[in-house]
């Protein structure tokens, strides 16, 4: 049985601080073409006509993103994040309920701030995928490069190769990840009782399928350049992306 269509949302997590990004703003704001880069991700997520409307998650007590809302063109609502990650989407789950009236079994686009770049042709490919997987799918790419595993040595903690993995069925897991309102929001709660730190949402549906013999999600290639501003010195590179076009039309 093919999996119900129904409507998709979309949810940017942007709730971070991003002290270690060592900027004078939060690093969702740090300016990148000439704006600011949660512009940038956001009109991208809301780039494909199936996306309804788009919940951002914020920091507690955000002044900049009201600023921010009023120049993007398009209509977006914000809810405050929480004590972690896993928390702040949460709290955009609810949000969307809330405000935007979204059911439990419609589908969300969960999309990083970090990520500037997203091309439409792999949203659109994403969007088609996902609506056909039950439980769901995610952009990523497969790992290309060697893979080392690494050990500390010496009074420096030097790292020090211990072992080649093979690359061979690894994959970089990127951002949107699309699932059902409903089944990531108990994927959440489940991870978050059971103390699991989840780097990602996939991860906590991956766990929350498995547990009632579900299939996983699945997993679709992203053709185009998807990066996440980390540190400082990827600004240079999302920026050359962006100014390019290589991202695809904002």
């Amino acid at each position: 049985m093919r999996p119900a269509r129904g409507p998709v949302w979309g949810l940017v997590a942007a709730a971070g601080a991003g002290r270690r990004f060592g900027a004078a703003v939060p690093k969702q704001y740090t300016k990148l073409a000439g704006r600011p880069m949660l512009a940038h991700s956001i009109e991208r997520l809301a780039a494909d006509r199936r996306v309804r409307a788009v919940m951002v998650v914020v920091p507690r007590a955000d002044s900049a993103f009201a600023c921010l809302r009023t120049r993007l063109g398009i209509d977006v609502m914000h809810v405050e994040g929480g004590d972690d990650r896993s928390d702040s989407v949460a709290n955009g789950l609810e949000g969307l309920a809330a405000q935007a009236g979204a059911a439990p079994e419609d589908w969300v686009l969960v999309h990083d701030a970090a990520r500037p770049c997203l091309h439409h042709e792999d949203l659109a490919a994403l969007i088609d995928a996902g609506l056909d997987q039950p439980t769901g799918a995610l952009l990523a790419a497969p790992v290309r490069d060697t893979l080392k595993r690494a050990r500390r040595d010496g009074g420096g903690g030097e790292a020090m190769v211990e072992a080649t993995v093979p690359r061979e069925r690894m994959w970089r897991a990127l951002t949107p990840q699309m699932f059902r309102l409903v089944e990531l929001a108990s994927a959440l709660a489940e991870a978050s009782a059971r103390r699991d730190a989840a780097t990602d949402d996939a991860a906590a549906i991956e766990a929350w399928a498995a547990r009632r013999g579900r299939p996983p999600p699945r997993l679709v290639e992203a053709r185009h350049e998807n990066l996440k501003v980390t540190v400082p010195g990827d600004l240079d590179a999302a920026d050359r992306v962006l100014v390019s076009g290589a991202a695809g039309p904002g």
